[in-house]
């Protein structure tokens, strides 16, 4: 396997992120340039950097006896795993099979061992890389290079991490009274190796080190025991390329990705927001009384954000992430005193007493440790970590999402550097959803100073968002909601009062027959895929019950296996043959089907307009005024020195020869956005007005197959410079992708609403209208669900429209994963408010404020849901089934004494000005 397909294949199976697979890249070129072997002579080390910085020109001094690189990338964006992906590319192509990585810390020491050496760890960093699956990196340590033996033989990755503080009192004279005369411990003979560690690392030839937070190994003492081992290559990592408090730059980066620039591309990490309480006064309040108003706001953002994570876990059926809040003291006595108050009655009456976990010098105990790694699992208790600012590096974790930052000397550094320890993503990309995206700083006290920062473009507040906290939105606990469809909500029901049963046998029965009747809605829509359906009315067909049964057994068999379940399966398999019939009636009866395909926009189409060439203009590109070179070959002899001149023949002995255009033409194909294909038409029409151009300013003599053999590359550049006037990229529609399913299961419908709102009935008035978002309504009898909330008070007002009018069936308020519907290049998903079925027709509807009818976004939305119905009305006529519609409708046509069918003659797509 070549190079460049090793390099491929580690970008994809370790899913490198942008900037990690540039950095990669630059990796390779390095390797290529330098050929990785032992400089130590200044001269050529010297040489070295030219050819670095002959391509990378941030580069201007290596910094090190050795040829070292720094690459500058933000915290969360993926360090450790570039470095697994550089320690994989030299050790797959033969470069290197030695790596020593340097830990600042014992926090990320011990976290880079689990990282490299331990393929049971979720964040195994080789996962993928098939070589090192049978052979897999052997890790040698600061604990056990001593005790090693069998680790040098064969031919294993070796990865030595080492923390510094430990590698730099190894590497210089022991002190202590028992050791006094003795050299350090990695000095010493080692039996197995007849030689020390240190002298072994020395001796070999290719290896490379690695420095996470390279920031850290600047200092004298860490920089010369370095430099004794001298590498072939040093790596340097780091987030905050700067040497000292003045701001001295590393002068060695070759590649850099700011946190500012990570902020600006808005892929890799969270959005930090900066946040207050709303008209809020700092002045006259004591330091004490900040403190417990801050503390007191932080946890109603953070209890808002723990319901709206278990909400989008339930949305999006992904793991759900507990996250905590962290506070920053000033120093340990700080810490204490807050964190008493934490535990206190005083404190939210005691709530979080076993919540809260004060982690610093004083506090260091094995259970408190375990505590602390494990803040990232669900059973973790912790939801309030205070700590004096000792996490600046090595704090890997995802489920940081509130940050209270107390007594800061100074705040506005204490934010920029704090922030980087909450912007870690818990799914690893951005969701679209602000609750799971957002990392919030709690600044009542700061936040004026924070928005005059915010105003210099050079300071990292400036990419962060502002938020006021309204005061009646404090202290206000959330609920999540998840309803699920008519048939799954009255299961539920009966599970409740199967589990008050007594009698064992009786409830046993009653329990087979209930999980029966949940495999046979689960299975429907999932034995749809298996055979052909054309919609529900099949579903009592003979294939169809097969499909269904089968799916059951297969579903069943991937339960957990108890001593009874062979038993309990085949009694519950059993019984779902019995309550077939019942429950497809059922499923019919409460369903709407949407057929499941998945809708978004097509590649845009580039192309070159039609147009004629300027061979008249005073620029540049449009000279064609072009004429012979002297094109002579000199020669001159060895012995005499004589000169003589052989012109050169053009043409007359080409075995094929080509016409002057064909020529241009062929050189504009050299360009990666002329597809011939596409443009030949163009490209000879183009060609031949060149030509015609050049013949005629041709002098005496001059023919015009030698003039544009002398100027084909120039004459192809200043067409290709005309063409892009003439470049466009045109939208092309949307496009269909996947099988259709006929229909689907009617989704859950999850959302979180304050505990104090409660629910009510849809028909009620007797609540403020100006809150309508705050409460849950029930008692729909057409709807799908059995409670909804609702946006906004037309929202509202529309489903009372649709429960009164007769010639409305059902309707919905769909989950956002009920449709799967794109927009803006495939960027944004599209959740319509309503589904709605009459006798003949299925809508699609969306209420939207009439000031906003014809904005942007609006329209595109428009656009990709009337192109879902057209979709979904060609599969109907397919099927026999009822054809689509859209309706986009003002919020002001919504009023108590109008009908569906008024709406729908009013605002359906027909009827739509904007044209699509």
């Amino acid at each position: 396997m070549d190079h460049q397909e090793i390099i491929k294949n580690i970008k994809s199976r370790l899913s490198l992120r942008q900037p990690l697979k540039d950095s990669l890249d630059i990796v390779a070129h390095l390797a290529d340039l330098l050929a990785l072997e032992e400089i130590s002579d200044p001269p050529a080390l010297q040489a070295a950097l030219e050819k670095v910085r002959a391509h990378y020109p941030t580069c201007t001094d290596f910094e090190r006896d050795f040829v070292s690189v720094a690459f500058s990338i933000a915290t969360g964006v993926g360090k450790t795993r570039l470095m697994g992906a550089i320690m994989a590319y030299l050790y797959l192509t033969g470069r290197s099979r030695n790596f020593f990585v340097l830990a600042p810390n014992l926090t990320i020491y011990e976290k880079l061992i689990e990282d490299f050496g331990n393929p049971g760890f979720s964040k195994y960093v080789f996962k993928g890389i098939e070589e090192f699956a049978a052979n897999p990196p052997v890790i040698i340590t600061g604990d056990n290079y001593a005790q090693s033996t069998g680790l040098f033989s064969g031919s294993e990755m070796r990865i030595n991490v080492f923390n510094i503080s430990k590698f730099n009192k190894d590497t210089t004279e022991e002190r202590s009274k028992d050791s006094k005369g003795k050299p350090p411990r990695i000095k010493r003979i080692s039996e197995y190796l007849g030689q020390s560690y240190w002298d072994y690392l020395i001796k070999l030839d290719d290896l490379v080190i690695l420095m996470d937070e390279a920031h850290r190994y600047h200092a004298d003492k860490s920089k010369q025991a370095i430099a004794e081992l001298r590498p072939v290559l040093g790596i340097e990592l780091t987030a905050t390329p700067i040497l000292d408090e003045k701001g001295t730059r590393f002068k060695n980066i070759v590649f850099e990705y700011s946190l500012a620039q990570a902020l600006h591309d808005g892929k890799y990490i969270k959005i930090p927001s900066i946040a207050t309480r709303a008209n809020f006064d700092p002045k006259g309040k004591t330091p004490d009384e900040l403190e417990r108003i801050k503390l007191e706001d932080a946890v109603s953002v953070h209890e808002n954000t723990k319901v709206e994570l278990e909400r989008y876990a339930l949305e999006s059926g992904r793991p759900k992430v507990k996250p905590f809040m962290l506070v920053v003291c000033s120093d340990t006595t700080h810490a204490k005193q807050v964190f008493d108050y934490v535990k206190s009655e005083a404190f939210y009456q005691g709530a979080y007493a076993k919540k809260a976990l004060q982690i610093d010098s004083t506090t260091k105990t094995e259970e408190i440790e375990k505590q602390f790694v494990n803040l990232e699992k669900p059973d973790n208790q912790i939801e309030i970590v205070i700590h004096v600012n000792m996490l600046k590096e090595g704090w890997d974790v995802t489920n940081l999402y509130t940050i209270v930052p107390l007594r800061a000397a100074k705040a506005l550094t204490l934010i920029e550097q704090t922030i980087g320890r909450g912007l870690r993503l818990p799914y690893g990309e951005r969701t679209n959803d602000k609750h799971v995206d957002t990392l919030t700083v709690i600044a009542h006290d700061n936040f004026d100073a924070v928005i005059t920062a915010a105003k210099d473009p050079n300071s990292l507040l400036n990419k962060m968002q502002l938020v006021e906290i309204q005061e009646d939105e404090l202290g206000e606990k959330r609920m999540v909601i998840s309803t699920g469809d008519r048939v799954s909500e009255r299961l539920k029901a009966d599970q409740k009062r199967l589990d008050t049963i007594q009698d064992a046998a009786e409830k046993q029965r009653g329990q087979h027959t209930l999980d029966a009747k949940r495999a046979i809605i689960n299975a429907l829509p999932l034995a749809a895929l298996k055979v052909p359906v054309r919609g529900v009315q099949d579903l009592e067909k003979p294939e169809v019950k097969k499909a269904v049964m089968q799916t059951i057994t297969e579903e069943l068999a991937k339960a957990p296996k108890t001593l009874f379940s062979v038993e309990e399966h085949t009694k519950i398999a059993q019984e779902a043959e019995v309550q077939y019939v019942a429950m497809v009636q059922e499923f019919r009866q409460n369903i709407i089907e949407i057929p499941r395909f998945t809708l978004q926009p097509a590649p845009p189409e580039a192309f070159f307009n039609d147009f004629d060439l300027n061979t008249a203009g005073t620029s540049v590109e449009s000279n064609f005024d072009l004429h012979e070179l002297d094109a002579k070959i000199l020669r001159q002899t060895l012995t005499d020195h004589e000169r003589d001149y052989i012109g050169i023949i053009h043409g007359a002995n080409m075995a094929r020869p080509e016409s002057p255009e064909h020529k241009i033409v062929s050189d504009l194909l050299l360009f990666p956005s002329v597809n011939y294909d596409q443009t030949s038409n163009l490209l000879f029409k183009l060609a031949r007005q060149a030509t015609d151009a050049i013949r005629s300013g041709l002098r005496e003599n001059e023919t015009l197959d030698t003039v544009v053999q002398h100027h084909r590359k120039t004459i192809a550049q200043r067409i290709f410079a005309q063409m892009n006037r003439h470049f466009e990229i045109r939208e092309t529609g949307f496009v269909t992708s996947g099988k259709v399913q006929p229909f689907t299961r009617i989704e859950p419908w999850n959302t979180s609403i304050p505990i104090s709102a409660g629910r009510l009935d849809w028909r009620t008035s007797t609540f403020n209208r100006g809150e309508v978002r705050k409460h849950i309504f029930m008692g729909f009898s057409k709807a799908c669900h059995a409670e909804y909330t609702f946006d906004s008070l037309p929202e509202l007002e529309f489903s009372k429209v649709l429960e009164h009018d007769p010639v409305v069936s059902k309707w919905l308020r769909p989950a956002p994963a009920q449709f799967q519907i794109y927009w803006d290049r495939q960027s944004k998903k599209y959740e319509p408010d309503f589904v709605v079925e009459t006798a003949d027709k299925i809508y699609l509807v969306e209420i939207k404020a009439a000031n906003e009818m014809g904005a942007s976004d609006v329209l595109q939305k428009a656009e990709a849901a009337t192109i879902y119905c057209r979709q979904a009305t060609e599969h109907a006529k397919e099927t026999g089934k009822k054809e689509w519609q859209y309706l986009l409708v003002p919020h002001d046509a919504v009023k108590g004494n109008v009908t569906f069918g008024y709406l729908e003659g009013a605002y359906g797509s027909g009827s739509m000005k904007s044209s699509f």
